[in-house]
């Protein structure tokens, strides 16, 4: 059994490593194999699935315990994750290792953010399931917040069908069922779907950044009343000494998405329906967290747009190569600027 405390170390030398190869050995645009993305994705879910119950892994303890000391009854349609808690009440009923769930739910998480990439990116599969992998909240989401990384994931999956609603909109649902924070992204895929004039979006955006900047708490407020119990808590409730206040970090880091959309959007008059949507929602959902940037838990609201981060990033380099050269000029240099950031977050900052 490895030791839990190495995990972290072990996730991020497989993800660093795997990139740094892959972008050395340079990034063909003609069909590849997918067998890569396989092979690792097998891994992480083994490797994540089965790991050690420690209290380094703070909600796998927390889930560990109640498991144990559960008295299992029927299904609980009346659960605030319909889904995610009915197959937790399930598997526990029916007396699985907790081990299984957890490898289930690592299932979930990284088979469809593979499943995301090879939609989107289906000549650079491997190399965008790794920037995915390599993004500042994936790891900390795949042990800890495991019912929003999975919801997250199933959701970024659904956004990739965007043109079959038939099968977009069942899987945003899903999301859902998966964990109640999804309710934002999901306000965002409906406002996308109906409204898509690119300028009000970024406008949008800037007037967030500058509520935010003013320390104007009306919208955090407003966003309480209107959400369920447990996202309310977040948004006034602060029982655990979180960090608060207006996080310039944070903000640099959801404007490089932001500034790569512009650039395209405007200088390169892209036009690239999916990659319209999801840059949307993303503007959407990264303006809601300014504007709840002063509430406990804002890494967790920030998630709700960070978990689209890498594709927001990407989508341009990788799918209008030969429109805009200086995207594949410059493509390795953003993947390997993106892993570094996130180094840096996990064992320096």
């Amino acid at each position: 059994m490895i030791n839990a405390e190495y995990y972290k170390v072990i996730y991020y030398m497989v993800v660093a490593v795997a990139t740094f190869c892959v972008c050395q050995k340079g990034v063909a645009d003609k069909k590849n194999s997918p067998i890569g993305g396989y092979i690792l994705c097998m891994f992480l879910i083994v490797f994540i699935g089965f790991r050690p119950i420690h209290r380094v892994f703070i909600d796998t303890l927390g889930y560990y315990e109640a498991w144990a000391l559960a008295d299992w009854g029927g299904f609980d349609f009346g659960a605030e994750n319909l889904i995610f808690d009915n197959i937790y009440i399930y598997m526990g009923a029916i007396g699985l290792d907790i081990s299984w769930f957890f490898l289930l739910i690592a299932s979930i998480y990284f088979g469809t953010m593979l499943a995301a990439c090879q939609k989107l990116f289906p000549n650079n599969a491997l190399l965008s399931f790794l920037v995915c992998l390599g993004a500042f909240s994936t790891y900390s989401y795949s042990m800890n917040g495991i019912k929003a990384g999975a919801a997250a994931s199933i959701f970024l999956l659904g956004i990739t069908y965007g043109n079959k609603l038939f099968i977009s909109l069942p899987l945003v649902l899903i999301s859902w069922g998966f964990h109640h924070s999804m309710q934002l992204p999901v306000a965002a895929y409906c406002l996308a779907l109906i409204f898509k004039n690119k300028n009000w979006y970024f406008y949008g955006w800037l007037f967030c950044l500058l509520m935010a900047t003013a320390h104007v708490s009306f919208f955090q407020n407003l966003f309480a009343g209107v959400t369920d119990e447990s996202g309310a808590g977040y948004l006034t409730k602060d029982e655990y000494n979180t960090i608060k206040g207006f996080r310039l970090d944070f903000i640099i880091y959801s404007s490089m998405p932001v500034l790569m959309g512009y650039w395209v959007k405007y200088k390169y008059k892209m036009e690239e329906r999916i990659y319209d949507m999801i840059l949307n929602m993303y503007l959407v959902c990264n303006g809601v967290w300014m504007l709840c940037m002063y509430a406990a838990f804002t890494n967790r609201i920030a998630y709700l747009s960070w978990f689209m981060y890498p594709i927001v990033l990407l989508y341009p380099c990788f799918t209008i190569t030969e429109r805009y050269h200086p995207l594949v000029v410059n493509r390795n240099k953003i993947i390997v600027a993106h892993l570094t950031f996130t180094l840096f977050m996990a064992f320096i900052y």
